[in-house]
């Protein structure tokens, strides 16, 4: 396995033919837009220690997400990643367009469905604005941690990368997301105990998932043929050029 550092001068890689990219790119855009539709529009509850908590359905699979950003970081290094998270970032806003398009178009003569359309896919500006912040800045945040903490480990510990870039972009993605949200809709203290619980639950998921990162990290690699570092690589969000 070639061992190298990314460097926009390094040629060796500057356009390299993966295999498993533009699948892994895939996924990673699926399971960010059906979290946000499916997920967005049903609340259920946890029950811990006879005490409930309220938190969105999405928050089974929308961490799955950030599981295959950190795959992407680590074989394919910060930026492909980038470039995946602008992909996703550009399908979630079309996504909304498109469903604010929909609604809003008038319902033909006889049929019944447009309450239940609007209950699913007419989510407020502020939520779909506050969803579409909190993706960009947590999974960039996820990304970076996970690249600095591959140099700083000189590649091992994998599952201290993987949770420890997941506990810092999953706590920015919450900390963006649950006050722009719902910041003066609901109680201070319902706010805080909400985000909390579902910043945890994403957590204890990454940490779950841990086993099927290796796998899949091992995999990809094997297949690739390449470990990348980021040791010279412009961090900057703002471009998607590799």
């Amino acid at each position: 396995m070639k061992k190298i550092s990314e460097s926009p001068h390094n040629s060796a890689i500057s356009s390299p033919q993966f295999h498993y990219y533009d699948y892994v790119m895939a996924a990673f855009v699926t399971i960010l837009l059906l979290s946000n539709v499916l997920g967005a529009a049903k609340q259920t509850y946890i029950t811990i220690f006879d005490e409930s908590y309220i938190y969105g359905a999405g928050i089974l699979f929308f961490p799955i997400g950030y599981v295959i950003g950190d795959i992407l970081t680590e074989v394919y290094g910060y930026a492909r990643a980038r470039r995946v998270i602008w992909v996703g970032f550009a399908a979630l806003i079309f996504m909304a367009f498109m469903s604010w398009v929909v609604v809003k178009l008038p319902p033909a003569d006889g049929w019944t469905g447009q309450g239940a359309y609007d209950e699913v896919f007419g989510q407020v500006p502020r939520i779909v604005f506050a969803s579409i912040a909190a993706f960009w800045a947590g999974e960039f945040v996820n990304s970076y941690v996970m690249a600095r903490m591959k140099i700083w480990t000189q590649g091992k510990h994998l599952w201290s990368r993987t949770i420890g870039s997941t506990f810092v972009g999953q706590g920015v993605d919450s900390l963006i997301f649950y006050p722009l949200a719902f910041l003066g809709k609901w109680e201070t203290q319902t706010l805080f105990i909400v985000m909390i619980t579902n910043w945890l639950l994403k957590l204890v998921w990454e940490v779950l998932l841990t086993p099927l990162t290796y796998k899949a990290v091992s995999f990809l690699k094997s297949r690739e043929n390449i470990d990348i570092f980021d040791h010279d690589t412009n961090f900057t969000p703002f471009q998607t050029k590799i």
